[in-house]
């Protein structure tokens, strides 16, 4: 009997030998496989590692002139991001060069500014990936000399893109607030620039509810009262003729003889920095002074006779008893007071209100210090 058992125990220890060998075996073999480098696993396992990291190698340089030829060193370059709130500052070296390293791709503003230069906004610069940009040479004018600068290629530029800024301002993210501007030292505007900027204020729809709200008032006051105030029609002549004077008050003011007379618009924000007296009284002149494309200020014939204008003008529409010279006369009085009381509002209360202002867009630099309680 035993020696019929002996061939079955033979036989079943071989198995076992092959089974304990044979697992090491097909892990070996499989180990040796993924390691092919025509595998799936090798495939696999070299592509996660040769995915790319996220690149912010991206670099933003450039050299600070003065246009004599001179460079100017310590100036201040601070770069905003758009679409982004953070922002990065440096100084220009002793050579004027500047240097922004380890950017994301992405849309890029440079404000420069030093002592005794005005201070200058770039046009945006478009940073891929990775990126070296070099931007052309930064020139800033001296204050002394930014009595009589013109407007060039380069400050048409910088002035587009300040519109595109201002254009997107808003109270409150809804009442339009395109004609303040928070660079105190903005570059002129030319005149494509002027019309663009009207025609994007009065085709704005607030400008409907003030007309309705002004027809509505006057409806109320019996304004004109030949037109009388008890029905439809009525309000129907009010709104019309508060439409045409919104138009050709706006057209005639900011667009026509600012284009004319080379002069701005807009009311330039001067800051906290500014002693409390000097922003009071810059705000309240501004009904009758503004700045010219030259950096003068001037007396504001624009707005004086763009009241005038569309005073006189609006009385093709206007109840016959009103003449030509009562309607100017009444347009300028009103302009003026209701720039000066906008300018006390744009200066003082509108800023904190207003959306969409860039985080350097803070007024006008001054040597002296905010009002202490």
């Amino acid at each position: 009997m035993e020696h019929l058992l002996r061939p079955a125990r033979i036989f079943a220890l071989t198995s076992l030998v092959i089974c304990c060998l044979d697992c090491p075996a097909q892990r070996l073999v499989s180990t040796s496989i993924d390691s092919l480098s025509d595998s799936p696993g090798f495939l696999l396992q070299a592509a996660q590692e040769a995915e790319p990291a996220p690149n912010k190698a991206g670099v933003i340089s450039g050299v600070v002139t003065d246009g004599h030829g001179g460079v100017i060193p310590a100036a201040k370059v601070t770069l905003s991001e758009q679409g982004h709130a953070g922002l990065l500052e440096t100084a220009s070296d002793s050579t004027g060069r500047f240097r922004f390293r380890g950017l994301d791709a992405g849309s890029y503003t440079l404000l420069i500014s030093a002592p005794q230069f005005r201070t200058l906004l770039t046009p945006s610069v478009e940073l891929r990936a990775g990126e070296h940009s070099e931007v052309p040479p930064v020139t800033l004018v001296p204050t002394a000399e930014s009595e009589s600068i013109t407007v060039s290629a380069n400050s048409s530029a910088v002035a587009e893109q300040e519109l595109k800024i201002e254009s997107q301002q808003r109270i409150i993210g809804l009442l339009p607030n395109f004609y303040t501007s928070f660079v105190y030292d903005a570059a002129p505007m030319n005149t494509r620039q002027k019309f663009k900027l009207n025609l994007r204020s009065v085709t704005d729809p607030v400008i409907i509810l003030e007309v309705a709200a002004t027809a509505g008032a006057e409806q109320y006051r019996n304004t004109f009262p030949s037109w009388g105030n008890d029905d439809a029609e009525s309000y129907g002549k009010r709104f019309g003729a508060a439409l045409g004077d919104e138009l050709l008050r706006h057209t005639f003011s900011n667009a026509l003889y600012p284009s004319i007379f080379h002069q701005d618009p807009r009311y330039f924000y001067m800051g906290p920095t500014n002693k409390t007296s000097t922003r009071i009284w810059h705000a309240l002149e501004s009904g009758i002074i503004t700045r010219g494309d030259n950096g003068h200020q001037q007396l504001n014939y624009s707005h004086l006779l763009g009241s005038a204008s569309a005073g006189a003008v609006s009385s093709l529409y206007h109840p016959r008893s009103d003449s030509a010279g009562y309607l100017a006369g009444l347009n300028v009085g009103i302009g003026i007071g209701t720039n000066a009381f906008q300018a006390l509002l744009r200066e003082f209360l509108w800023p904190h209100l207003t959306t969409h202002v860039p985080a350097y867009a803070t007024g006008r630099t001054a040597q002296t210090h905010p009002d202490t309680p």
